[in-house]
């Protein structure tokens, strides 16, 4: 069999061998080149890798809620000169004229607790006050105050953002990389897209060739009278198909090349010569394995768990956000008011609060409760759609990889049916050069070898779309035996 495939393989370089030599700047591309360029520089490689940077960015921002914040914030100056209405005892109004200014600076750092989602804060604050009309200052001054808001029988954004954030994240550094294979599949497609291409104009010329030959030849024949009229015009026939076969051979061949380039982002212009990529016949990738790494490398299956716990967070929400809802405030420190800012800073006083602010609802009509059984049947709902998105998630998994070795035993067979048809049509010309073949049967040869030329050129492109396939559902490269990974690609952006 391996012979077999040698003599295919020989075959196909003969034919390239047949036509005119390239030229010099030809460009030669293998598939895995293909492959490469496309994963590098196509528009659609880069989209995936704009949007895996999107993501990365809002990872961030979701850790940055985690860190202390310190801000600093105020008024300066706080200049106000204008009348404004006093009401008298005898309940008159006269209009008092201000003249002041009053600037503030505060600075204040605040550290939300995900398990309570309480929030911890501080502050120092400053104050001015200038009278201008009567002509004094007053500084007020907070050294030192700390406190605690902390929310009472309510939702927790925090504790729950921290279950589905980082799933989410995972989920996006694992859908870049399924892009990347996805890249690689449509660019195998186009490859064999111009490969076939190149074979059928391969064909069609030494077809052509090969009809003038024998046409040449049955000319001779028919001046000695050795073969019927008849003959010499289906020969001409075949000939004028041949010419024809010829010219949307080059048509199709242009037009893939165009794609290819155009996908992979190949910006010479020089000729494309494709290389006959190898066989994936020593690669077993048993179906327990691409499972098991399917549910641990798929955004897919990453998804599956991100959204039961989406589910549960609503459910969640819904019963926070009704009923009683309660915020305990804590805060002490120490202030001072005097006339110049060094003073303030002298034996401050100590302050104090505590307070707990609620809202109960006495009457809402059923709201709560039907926004509660709403999430909780959203919920259900949820649990049945993951279980059947799981029961395809193995089932295309198991039925791609029964595929690939399906692919391998066809490649075989087609490379064995492409050599005995190859053979078959030298035997059939040679027969019908020394006359005892008929030209019927001459053209049946024919016909065979080219389809099944073309079988074969089918089937391994069936075979290595497979292969990528296989990558893609698994994101498992079962020939190095690694996991599929691309982290050179964007670590430019971590920093």
């Amino acid at each position: 069999m391996n012979r077999i495939l040698l003599l295919t393989i020989f075959y196909i370089g003969a034919c390239c061998a047949v036509q005119a030599q390239p030229a010099a700047d030809t460009i030669r591309l293998g598939l895995e080149q293909v492959v490469d360029m496309a994963k590098a520089f196509s528009i659609a490689a880069k989209q995936a890798l704009t949007t895996r940077k999107t993501k990365y960015w809002e990872y961030r921002t979701y850790r940055s809620n985690y860190q202390p914040q310190l801000a600093l914030n105020g008024i300066l100056p706080g200049y106000n000169k204008t009348f404004t209405e006093v009401q008298q005892p005898d309940g008159t109004i006269l209009f008092q004229s201000i003249h002041n200014n009053n600037s503030s600076l505060n600075l204040s750092f605040s550290q939300s607790i995900a398990g309570t989602g309480g929030t911890v804060f501080g502050t120092t604050q400053l104050q001015r006050f200038d009278d201008f009309d009567r002509k004094n200052t007053l500084y007020n001054n907070v050294p030192f105050g700390i406190g605690y808001t902390q929310p009472l029988f309510q939702f927790n954004q925090l504790k729950w953002d921290r279950r589905i954030e980082p799933l989410k994240y995972k989920e996006s550094t694992q859908a870049y990389i399924e892009a990347m294979e996805s890249v690689a599949i449509t660019a195998c497609g186009y490859f064999f897209d111009l490969l076939l291409a190149q074979v059928n104009l391969q064909i069609a010329e030494t077809n052509l060739r090969n009809t003038k030959n024998i046409l040449r030849i049955a000319n001779e024949k028919y001046a000695l009278g050795k073969i019927s009229r008849n003959e010499i015009l289906q020969l001409q026939l075949e000939q004028l198909k041949s010419e024809k076969a010829a010219g949307i051979a080059r048509r199709d061949m242009e037009i893939a090349g165009l794609n290819l380039r155009s996908y992979i982002g190949l910006q010479q212009q020089a000729p494309i010569t494709l290389l006959l990529p190898g066989l994936k016949t020593n690669v077993h990738a048993p179906a327990e394995k691409v499972l098991t790494e399917a549910y641990q490398n798929r955004s897919d299956a990453i998804a599956f768990a991100r959204r039961m716990a989406e589910a549960r967070r609503d459910v969640a929400k819904a019963k926070g956000d009704n009923g009683l809802n309660a915020t305990l405030t804590a805060q002490l420190g120490f202030s001072k008011s005097a006339t110049t800012i060094a003073k303030s800073y002298q034996s401050p006083q100590d302050q104090q609060e505590v307070q707990i602010t609620f809202a109960i609802p006495i009457l809402d009509w059923g709201r709560s409760r039907s926004r509660t059984k709403t999430a909780q049947a959203n919920l259900e709902f949820t649990e049945y759609a993951v279980e059947q998105d799981k029961q395809v998630f193995a089932q295309e998994i198991v039925t791609q990889v029964t595929l690939f070795d399906m692919m391998k035993d066809q490649l075989q067979l087609t490379a064995n049916a492409d050599s005995i048809a190859t053979e078959k049509y030298r035997i059939a010309e040679e027969r019908y050069i020394l006359g005892n073949f008929g030209i019927t049967d001459l053209s049946i040869a024919f016909q065979e070898k080219d389809q099944a030329k073309r079988d074969y050129i089918a089937a391994l492109r069936d075979s290595w779309s497979a292969w990528y396939q296989l990558r893609y559902l698994s994101l498992y490269d079962f020939e190095k035996n690694e996991k599929i990974s691309y982290q050179q690609a964007y670590t430019s952006f971590n920093n």
